[in-house]
């Protein structure tokens, strides 16, 4: 559990310099360069993820802390899916999906991340799900107070449907196929 943990600080602290060390990050930038910035900041992303990974591995045969309604799996399955159309509305251009939410990633995390935390109980489970729900909600607050993430300029309908179909697709391909061969555990409850 002390990898995750560490892990966790890694990944998620680097992904925080913004939301709590503006005016340092700031600094740092204009003393090193955005380019040798980039690169540390790359480089404990990286090496937080792999650590969450690694001590995530470690942490998954734990026993669950408290038992779980079966009914709230239906309802992991709902915001997993509104995750991923989050996750694609991101990146496609010109969608009413950012222009409502205005930062469609950080959404669909903490979407992954509480549907996640009504599936599991686990304490390495917990402190995943929960510390990428916390870390979600943070920055999503924070961008807000920043003003980032302006509005797309005027949405399409078909961009919007495309980025549904899309983020549809994917959420099922990742759940029939990419979770059990990346995570090793099938959400369908098979194999």
């Amino acid at each position: 559990m002390a990898l995750l943990i560490a892990g966790l600080v890694l990944f998620l602290g680097a992904h925080s310099v913004q939301i709590f060390a503006g005016s340092w990050r700031a600094a740092m930038i204009a003393r090193l360069g955005e380019g040798p910035w980039k690169w540390l900041y790359t480089l404990a992303a990286l090496a937080g993820f792999g650590l969450i990974i690694y001590g995530y591995g470690q942490a998954r045969g734990q026993a669950p802390l408290y038992d779980l309604p079966h009914g709230l799996v239906h309802l992991t399955f709902a915001l997993v899916w509104i995750a991923f159309i989050c996750l694609v509305a991101a990146y496609w251009p010109r969608n009413h999906i950012k222009q409502a939410l205005r930062d469609p990633m950080v959404a669909g995390v903490g979407l992954w991340a509480l549907g996640h935390l009504l599936a599991n109980a686990t304490p390495g489970a917990l402190a995943l799900f929960g510390s990428f729900l916390i870390w979600a909600v943070a920055d999503f607050i924070s961008l807000r107070a920043r003003g980032a993430s302006a509005a797309p300029a005027s949405p399409k309908i078909a961009n919007t449907v495309l980025v549904v179909l899309a983020g549809t697709v994917l959420s099922g391909v990742f759940a029939m196929v990419l979770h059990v061969w990346l995570i090793g555990i099938s959400p369908l409850g098979q194999g």
